[in-house]
């Protein structure tokens, strides 16, 4: 069954809400988190993205592209107050809304409390209710299934929306570059590239079994997804089990003390995921895939709920120095399971034609 999925994502969402609360902030380069000593940027206004300042590089680095860079502790009390006022106005449309973190959400509007035909005029009116009621803007993506939505929010940014209508999709997919692809990283891409892949019209063109034989089980997922298929529906009730992050190193390392440095950026990176979710575990696993693409795991469940860098790096490391590492390691990986999802730690081919 066809169906009207959007996807709604506010415009940097920490530093725009620093910049409505203090006005003098308002037009200049800013970072959430971070500074200039020490510590990893959480999200960057448009003004600082422009000299390249992005969210997971170090602050030292972000001031170093953006010597006038202004610093902000984040606040995520306010985000929170926020991001609810922002979930009140999806559910006035409908209640099957699927929150991603505090400032995104997939929406399905096949059927809606307003009876609205359009899910195009949907998305409009409520990025300006959200403008309305917060001051902060908000871009759309609006189109058949989620994995398409998610794409489309990105076109138009910032305070803009794109629809990616039923008979698009196909041409839509052929010609967007593999990179764009939500869920393809910069490895994936770099191995497409390797494979003569660069366009959905080029990964359209490998078999299933191709694909399989070279990306494992994701080979299904892209032969599918570049083909309009993706049958994921939004699900309200849907419960994070964990959160996870980890790095495919450019050349093996051999070394606990090399791999240390990288576990630094990993469980900043872990902290930040955990925090803009509003979560925190229990029990943390590290990921050890070795030269030989053979894996192991390691963890331990700690008597209470974690969710800063420190303590995730402390005990990353003690699983780190268990015991000896069998090879060079080229990739490792960091998650926190046995959630505190309680009450609002819950996260929370042919198409037939109609109306957008």
């Amino acid at each position: 069954m066809s169906r009207k999925i959007i996807h709604i994502d506010m415009d940097a969402f920490y530093a725009s809400v620093e910049q409505l609360d203090f006005p003098e902030l308002r037009g200049k380069p800013i970072a959430v988190g971070g500074s200039e000593l020490r510590g990893v940027v959480a999200a960057a206004s448009y003004e600082a993205r422009k000299y390249g300042v992005r969210s997971a590089i170090s602050g030292v680095l972000a001031k170093k592209r953006c010597p006038e860079l202004i610093f902000m502790p984040p606040r995520f009390a306010r985000y929170k107050e926020i991001s609810s006022q922002i979930r009140s106005i999806f559910l006035e449309y409908t209640d099957l809304v699927e929150p991603l973190s505090l400032d995104e959400a997939f929406l399905d509007v096949t059927e809606n409390k307003k009876n609205m035909l359009s899910a195009t005029l949907i998305a409009k009116e409520i990025r300006t209710k959200i403008f309305e009621t917060t001051g902060l803007t908000a871009s759309a993506g609006i189109s058949i299934n989620k994995f398409l939505a998610k794409i489309a929010s990105d076109y138009n940014k910032p305070n803009g929306q794109k629809t990616i209508n039923p008979e698009e999709v196909i041409p839509f997919l052929e010609n967007l570059e593999v990179k764009r692809f939500f869920g393809v990283g910069k490895v994936t891409a770099d191995k497409m590239y390797k494979l003569g892949i660069f366009t959905g019209g080029d990964l359209k063109g490998k078999t299933e079994e191709f694909l399989e034989a070279h990306f494992g089980k994701s080979g299904k997922h892209y032969y599918q997804i570049v083909r309009g298929i993706h049958l994921s529906a939004v699900r309200p009730d849907r419960k994070i089990k964990s959160i996870s992050t980890e790095r495919t190193f450019e050349e093996n390392l051999s070394s606990e003390i090399f791999i240390i440095d990288r576990l630094e950026s990993i469980t900043g990176d872990l902290e930040r995921r955990l925090q803009k979710q509003d979560l925190s575990g229990k029990t943390i696993t590290l990921k050890i895939k070795y030269s030989d693409f053979s894996q192991q795991t390691r963890s331990v469940t700690l008597p209470y709920f974690v969710s800063h860098k420190s303590i995730l790096l402390e005990n990353t490391k003690a699983l780190l120095f268990q015991e000896r590492l069998k090879d060079s390691v080229r990739l490792i990986g960091v998650s926190v399971s046995n959630l505190n999802d309680k009450e609002h730690k819950k996260v929370v081919g042919v198409q037939l034609r109609f109306d957008f």
